[in-house]
Order: structure tokens, then C-alpha cells, then sequence
């Protein structure tokens, strides 16, 4: 188990493997290693935190005090998801104490698979985001492109539109699209090559104000389907934190509520993309920016986690001891 100690107190373990096991005994390596890493931690109260069901395979014949679902996106809906994820997330649903979900839409769809669910819709690091509002310096792959810009930062994947990205592209040939993540389960040679689209890859979280900076308008073409069905993109805040104005394709949980209050305008077509990303440069934005921000006040990380936090005592028949309490997070693979 290869250990991460960092200085804010969070220490991550992942496990290292031979090449060339099967799957269960893939399975069974990583039990034994969890297993070793819990006992390491000694005898304190002890609370499993969920982000896949996939982790129970190894897990479920741990003990904890408490057991957190925090199920961010509908997994099973995404591609390449195993067979085995549904029957492992009603596995999960039985043990959990709590279920947190990543969103409205999440939250009515698993409503009734438990008694104890509740919404807590993407926040962000106000701080860090909003330091694009005053960078004026482009980085290096960025500054030779021309404005106005249109600009979208995250996986690229079965989830994006790229034919709403090259029509968008290609009737508005003068405009600059900046397409930031890495690509992933999809073939990169399917992506749209024209002039003004510019594919820059991964950036770190700490280079991403850098990059927002600069742009004119935010960019969130998401396709309409299974994989989309269901989440709540982190990015929307972020791209307000930024200062960033957005046009979005109807995604329910960027309509309800930033669409709704006007935060951010959804378009539905190539058309619709290209009228509101004009609305967008044209519109004053300190106003637009003021309602932003109380927005955005009402729902900073530190406020979602003392509510969770509440809800996890809630859950517990005792209290626990908030400085004896060991955490262990299962994260989806892609984290």
C-alpha cells in the first residue's frame, strides 16, 4: 500500500499490484491490504466513506461505526460500467447509515432506495476560482490565441457534444474554442480538428484560474444522454467563481437552479449557443457578477460539510469523538 501523508491531515493509500492477476484475485489482494491499513489505524471509531460501490467488494466485511454514500454521479450509466456495480450499490444502500447525493436529479432518482438521502449540490474553493477575476497574464499555450474565446475545462469524454463543439466551431469561424482536459474513453481521433478548436490537454486544479482568466465566455456543451442524465457539474459554480459568464446545454441540474435564476443561459442548439454567447460579451457583467456572488456565498464547502457533518451524528445511536475518529474514503477510479 503505497502511503500519502499530507499537511492538512488527509493520508491516501492506494494499492499497488502485480501485473497479470486475475480479477479476483485482484479482489483479494486489495482486501487484504484494506484490511491491514484498517488495523494499522488502531481501535478509535471508525467511519467508511463510499464515493463507488465497486469498493465493496473489498470492504463490506469491515466493521465501522458509521457508513457514508456519497454518490456524486449514476455510475452504473457511464461506459465501460461493470455488471456487477448495480448489485454492489444495492449492497450499499442496505449498509449505509447516510446517502449524500451530488445533486437534485440524483437525489428524486434515489429518494426512495433509502430512508436517510439528501442533496448536497457541488460547492467550490471560492478562493482559489476567483483569482481569475484579477490575473491579466495568459499562460504560454494560451496567449497566441486570438478572442474572443469560448473556453471549457474537464474529462472529455462520452458526456461532451463534440458535434454541438465543431458546429459551434465552424459557424463561427473567428471565434476560438479552448478545450481543456484529458480525453478518455473515447478515441481522440474522433475529436474535430478545425483551426479555431485548441485541444491543450490536462492542466493541473492550480493552473485552471490561469487559463479561466482569459477567456470570454464559459463553454459547457454536454450531450443530452444516459451518461449526462444524472449529474451536477462542479464546474458551474467554478466557472462563476471565476467571473466567467456560461452558456450550457440543458443539463437539469445546471437549468435548476443557474438557469433559472439566470446565472447561466442554456442553449440547446448551435444557434442557441452562438446568440447567448453573444448576449454574454455584450452584457455588463458587474451586475450580472454582484447575484453571483451572494449565490455563491450561501453554499461554500465549509457550510456543506458542518450540514453533512450534522447528519452523520444524527445518523449514529452514540457520539463520536471528533478527535478520535478515523475516516477511510473509497473513491470511483477516476479519483
Amino acid at each position: 500500500m503505497e502511503m500519502t501523508r499530507h499537511p492538512e491531515g488527509v493520508t491516501v493509500a492506494v494499492p499497488v499490484l502485480p501485473e497479470g492477476l486475475s480479477s479476483e484475485d485482484v479482489i483479494l489482494e486489495q482486501r487484504e491490504l484494506v484490511e491491514d491499513l484498517v488495523i494499522s489505524q488502531g481501535d478509535g471509531s471508525r467511519v467508511f466513506w463510499y464515493y463507488t460501490p465497486m469498493a465493496m467488494a473489498f470492504t463490506a466485511h469491515l466493521d465501522c461505526e458509521l457508513c457514508v454514500y456519497d454518490n456524486m454521479d449514476e455510475l452504473s450509466l457511464f461506459r465501460g460500467a461493470s455488471r456487477e456495480l448495480l448489485d454492489f450499490e444495492s449492497e450499499l444502500f442496505g449498509r449505509a447509515d447516510v446517502v449524500f447525493t451530488g445533486g437534485m436529479s440524483l437525489y428524486e432518482a434515489k429518494r426512495q432506495r433509502h430512508h436517510n438521502v439528501h442533496s448536497f449540490p457541488s460547492s467550490i474553493d471560492f478562493d482559489h476560482f476567483s483569482k481569475a477575476r484579477v490575473i491579466d497574464a495568459d499562460p504560454d499555450d494560451q496567449a497566441s490565441i486570438a478572442h474572443p474565446r469560448l473556453g471549457f475545462f474537464g474529462v472529455i469524454d462520452e458526456r461532451m457534444d463534440i458535434d454541438l463543439v465543431r458546429e459551434v466551431a465552424s459557424l463561427r469561424p473567428a471565434w476560438q474554442l479552448v478545450m481543456i482536459g484529458p480525453v478518455v474513453k473515447i478515441d481522440p481521433a474522433g475529436l474535430p480538428r478545425l483551426a479555431n478548436i485548441h485541444w491543450l490537454g490536462s492542466k493541473s486544479y492550480k493552473q485552471l484560474p490561469q487559463y479561466l482568466a482569459g477567456w470570454d465566455v464559459g463553454f459547457m456543451p454536454f450531450a443530452l444522454n444516459e451518461a449526462t442524465r444524472f449529474i451536477s457539474p462542479t464546474k458551474t459554480p467554478e466557472f462563476l467563481a471565476a467571473g466567467v459568464p456560461v452558456v450550457s446545454t440543458p443539463i437539469t441540474d445546471v437549468v435548476r437552479p443557474y438557469g433559472d435564476k439566470r446565472f447561466v443561459e442554456i442553449a440547446k442548439s448551435p444557434a442557441d449557443v452562438i446568440e447567448k454567447a453573444e448576449l454574454l460579451m455584450q452584457r455588463p457583467r458587474e451586475p450580472w457578477l454582484q447575484r453571483v456572488d451572494r449565490h455563491l456565498a450561501a453554499g461554500s464547502w465549509d457550510k456543506t460539510w458542518a450540514a453533512m457533518h450534522m447528519l452523520m451524528f444524527e445518523s449514529l445511536d452514540t457520539g463520536l469523538s471528533t478527535t478520535a475518529t478515523t475516516r477511510t474514503y473509497f473513491p470511483t477510479p477516476a479519483e
